[in-house]
């Protein structure tokens, strides 16, 4: 079984025989609910890119414990980076999305305020959405041992969005009367891709036609409609996979 990953400042790394200590909450999850022990392996991550590897040293209490670090982990930024721009879905659909798209290993994901989304995030409770969904990426990064956890964006507006797609090396946009198919999209060794999803009502045409004027093709993703809450992950997977990053 892989080693479990807990987040840690990278400021409070050590080098190779080092000792690193790891209290609070993460200290907290690792001896109270993981309850690890002396002698068994963990990584600790800043959550972009820069880690350590160790042995438990010790364990004192309920909520520290102390690593003994026997390997220093960098891994650098991909060199094809897979952004998903998600339409805020119903309930907590929009976190199930999250967990998914990084448990794939999505780069990024930027939730959007698509003119057909029921969800609205406006005052303390869009602060409060966007913040679950930050929380649910660095849980579901630690789950799947990310190192490198997606960058969850502030709420973006179509315009915002047109502005993203102009940028991006290989812009696209879920659509079931897309023209080609996502499989055989263009997909270069290095950029950016990037790929809005519909709410569940669906891009409206003047959104796709704002889209379009940005560059962005619009690609069919299967013979099956997807709810939102999946199509990211779905797409994510079929383009990491094209990539090579999962080879």
């Amino acid at each position: 079984m892989t080693a479990p990953v807990f987040l840690l400042d990278a400021d409070r790394f050590a080098p190779v025989g080092g000792l690193v200590r790891l209290e609070g909450a993460e200290g907290r999850h690792a001896v109270s609910v993981k309850r690890l022990t002396v002698g068994e392996e963990v990584v600790l991550t800043d959550g972009a890119g820069r880690g350590v590897r160790g042995a438990v040293a010790s364990v004192e209490g309920k909520d520290v414990l102390d690593v003994t670090v026997t390997e220093v982990l960098d891994e650098p930024e991909p060199e094809l980076r897979i952004t998903v721009v998600q339409a805020l879905p119903k309930g907590d659909r929009g976190e199930l999305a999250v967990e998914l798209m990084t448990e794939v290993g999505v780069d990024e994901v930027v939730p959007w305020a698509a003119s057909r989304c029921i969800t609205q995030w406006k005052g303390e409770r869009g602060a409060k959405s966007l913040a679950k969904w930050r929380a649910t990426a660095r849980e579901a990064g630690k789950q799947s041992r990310r190192l490198r956890f997606p960058v969850v964006q502030d709420l973006m507006t179509t315009r915002q969005v047109c502005a993203l797609l102009a940028s991006a090396t290989v812009p696209g946009v879920l659509h079931e009367e897309g023209a080609a198919a996502l499989a055989s999209a263009p997909l270069p060794v290095s950029g950016s891709v990037v790929l809005v999803v519909g709410p569940e009502g669906g891009v409206s045409p003047d959104e796709l036609d704002a889209f379009t004027t940005a560059g962005a093709g619009a690609y069919l993703l299967g013979p099956s409609v997807l709810r939102t809450s999946t199509a990211g992950v779905a797409a994510g997977a079929l383009l990491l996979g094209r990539s090579g990053r999962w080879g």
